[in-house]
């Protein structure tokens, strides 16, 4: 039986609930194949909608990115806003983003009404890392072309929130906020539960099979589910079920690590903000204060063997007092990895193959607002017929380069790094 990896939030998981494994042949109107957020996500939309759902993990409820992320909640997607508009259209872009602002509303909502312990802090604060030009023009776009709630800093402003010397001014995503992803996804999974959902955790899907008649046979090792529709929400920890999926997801590591408490008079000389917190370099890090003044910190990433957590608190530590050298004696309590599936889009594949045969996937390291986002339009198209989902027709699926893959991932993450050192060394000068 696996369970979780060891990180902060399987340490701090409130109310863990166990699933049985699917041990007989059942029946209902859709079967979603993966516990991330996506398949969460669908299912809890379709049975608010009055469908019968089976909802099947091969390990356990949030298993994979969905439980070990940053837990940031914000609103796009990987591929930046002026990137997406110069791609599909400023109407397109903007029905595409408007989804997105939709599910970061809808995930406070369920937070209240399924009174989730998530633990939601608001805002998000992007720090520039270059004294360049550019966020106050960010600012007004994202607010005049796609509606945000956005306020620009200036360097004085950045600085008396995060005081290092590495940050010049920033943008303030107001309506973004952060979270504990696991106790969300957890929180979800119950309400499915009381909505007449039923889920099964250590029960990997392991054949799809259509019969003639349009029936949908999802089988496990002990057990089936048949449907009319099935809907793959693997992403990077997917079995090759479905081949184009498979070959259309490149599985990237990311490495998270968590300190111990730090006495608040210490973290006051370096942080005084409670949002989320980025910065704009490529390779950038990412982070915030707990809720019991632990900071967790993440960034970097590999599609090599991931180090051990030891080696993690070591790296990632080093990470944090390259920006914050006066939090120097805080000790690492925690580290961890996890795989994210991206396409070369930077878009999630969201869609339907054919008739009842739907996915919902590879959401890129941008997946919170996303995941919901495809949940809700797949659980529309299904039970009400919507067509949302055609947006995302413009990324369809581009083969990832099979092995030798994550080798170019790889040599474009360290290309990333030697850009932001060459930046750096600019703005020095």
């Amino acid at each position: 039986m696996t369970d979780y990896i060891d990180t902060y939030y399987s340490r701090t998981l409130e109310g863990d609930m166990h699933y049985p494994a699917l041990q007989d042949n059942v029946s209902a109107d859709i079967c979603v194949i993966g516990a991330g957020f996506a398949g969460i996500a669908t299912a809890l939309g379709l049975v608010q909608r009055g469908k019968s759902v089976v909802l099947l993990e091969s390990r356990r409820i949030g298993f994979g990115a969905s439980g070990r992320n940053g837990g940031f909640v914000i609103a796009g997607y990987g591929m930046g806003e002026k990137q997406l508009v110069k791609k599909v259209g400023r109407a397109h872009a903007v029905d595409l983003y408007n989804l997105t602002i939709t599910a970061r509303t809808l995930i406070r909502k369920r937070i209240k009404d399924y009174n989730i312990p998530a633990h939601p802090v608001g805002g998000q604060l992007i720090c520039s890392w270059y004294d360049t030009p550019g966020h106050e023009e960010e600012a007004s776009y994202l607010h005049d072309v796609f509606g945000e709630n956005t306020e620009y800093w200036d360097k004085d402003k950045v600085r008396a929130h995060c005081q290092t010397e590495h940050y010049y001014d920033g943008l303030v995503m107001k309506d973004n906020f952060h979270m504990h992803p696991l106790n969300y996804a957890h929180g979800q999974a119950k309400a499915i539960k009381q909505a007449g959902g039923r889920i099964y955790e250590q029960s990997e899907a392991v054949r799809v099979e259509e019969k003639a008649s349009g029936t949908k046979i999802v089988h496990t090792p002990q057990g089936s589910v048949t449907s009319e529709h099935v809907v793959f929400c693997g992403s990077a920890y997917f079995n090759g079920l479905n081949k184009k999926l498979s070959r259309s997801c490149l599985k990237v590591s990311t490495y998270v690590m968590v300190t111990e408490p730090i006495p608040q008079d210490k973290l006051d000389t370096a942080i005084k903000s409670k949002m989320c917190i980025r910065d704009t370099r490529y390779a950038d890090d990412y982070y915030r204060i707990l809720p019991d003044n632990s900071l967790l910190w993440g960034g970097r990433c590999g599609v090599n063997r991931a180090p051990s957590p030891d080696q993690l608190k070591d790296m990632m530590l080093g990470d944090l007092l390259k920006v914050y050298p006066q939090l120097a004696g805080v000790k690492a309590r925690v580290a961890w990895s996890g795989l994210m599936g991206y396409n070369v889009y930077k878009l999630p594949h969201i869609g339907k193959f054919s008739e009842g045969i739907w996915y919902c996937t590879n959401f890129g390291g941008h997946g919170v607002c996303p995941t919901t986002a495809g949940g809700e339009v797949i659980a529309s198209a299904i039970a009400e017929g919507s067509e949302d989902y055609k947006l995302f027709e413009p990324f369809g699926f581009a083969y990832t380069g099979g092995v030798f893959g994550p080798f170019v991932a790889q040599a474009v993450y360290h290309s990333w790094e030697l850009m932001d050192k060459l930046r750096g060394i600019g703005r020095r000068a």
